[in-house]
């Protein structure tokens, strides 16, 4: 079952795959994310998954490396919800939401994960943690295609 919030628990798509805990990785899941949901017919979401898959991984990287192991990436689409959601090998450093009028320098991208997702959550592994986010596959979808207008991987 890909949520509690997807009653039938129906997985219609799904794409796992483990990165390097590097900065050019995000890059990387970015331009897989998007071609993949272009392909399976939700283009409609790609802006707002390239921008979660870019926050959660980059966290991942940042605060959850533990040299030698990797990162992974989990991508889901049931009948209604795409669930993200990216593990690291540390389990000690839960994330947490930046408090309003903390001046300090980064910190915003849970504030960002918060605002676009519908829901979001940590939950632990036997090592390490995963970080996950949901969209809602059924929101109307535009009538003319996102900004780009097509796959950001040039598709």
């Amino acid at each position: 079952m890909i949520s509690p919030h997807d009653p039938t628990g129906t997985v219609l798509y799904e794409d796992l795959l483990d990165y390097s805990p590097f900065p050019k990785s995000v890059r990387l899941a970015r331009y897989r994310l998007a071609r993949l949901l272009w392909e399976w017919g939700y283009g409609h979401l790609v802006d707002e998954a390239e921008l979660l898959v870019s926050e959660l991984l980059t966290n991942a990287i940042t605060h959850g490396r533990v040299p030698g192991r990797l990162v992974r990436v989990h991508l889901t689409v049931g009948k209604e919800v795409l669930r993200l959601a990216v593990s690291d090998a540390r389990g000690e450093a839960w994330p947490h939401v930046r408090e309003p009028g903390d001046d300090s320098p980064g910190g915003l991208g849970l504030v960002l994960v918060q605002e676009v997702a519908v829901r979001w959550g940590v939950r632990e592994r036997q090592v390490g943690k995963t970080v996950w986010c949901e969209l809602d596959v059924r929101r109307e979808r535009p009538s003319v295609r996102g900004r780009r207008g097509r796959c950001s991987s040039g598709r």
